[in-house]
């Protein structure tokens, strides 16, 4: 399976162009806080859809979506609390993304999962 094929792979990579432009704005005194941890946890998803899918098993693959699904998880929740703190503004567009990249993930875990019994 080569992960650039996967859409959950395609949109994830979306994601983390759109989160580095987006944190471009942060307050400097947010480079090595909140930038830095927002970019790390975008850069985790497609990082770890393109490690899982480099081994050798499809149990070994599914872990590694599970990770990437936390990674998001963590995106998810720092968008939160910029917003919170005002460095950004609204996020419906970017949280309906997010949604369907989990969405995504699900279906992909599911399908592997069937296959696996």
């Amino acid at each position: 399976m080569n992960h650039k094929d996967l859409e959950v792979y395609k949109k994830s990579m979306d994601l983390v162009t759109t989160i580095y432009k987006l944190t471009n704005d942060f307050p400097p005194e947010e480079k090595f806080g909140l930038t830095s941890q927002i970019r790390r946890a975008a850069i985790s998803v497609p990082s770890n859809i393109a490690e899982g899918a480099a081994r050798k098993s499809t149990k070994e693959l599914i872990q590694f979506l599970y990770i990437s699904l936390g990674s998001l998880s963590e995106v998810e929740t720092q968008l939160d609390l910029s917003r919170r703190l005002d460095y950004i503004g609204e996020t419906d567009e970017l949280n309906k993304k997010i949604h369907y990249i989990f969405i995504l993930f699900t279906k992909l875990i599911s399908s592997l999962k069937s296959k696996q019994i």
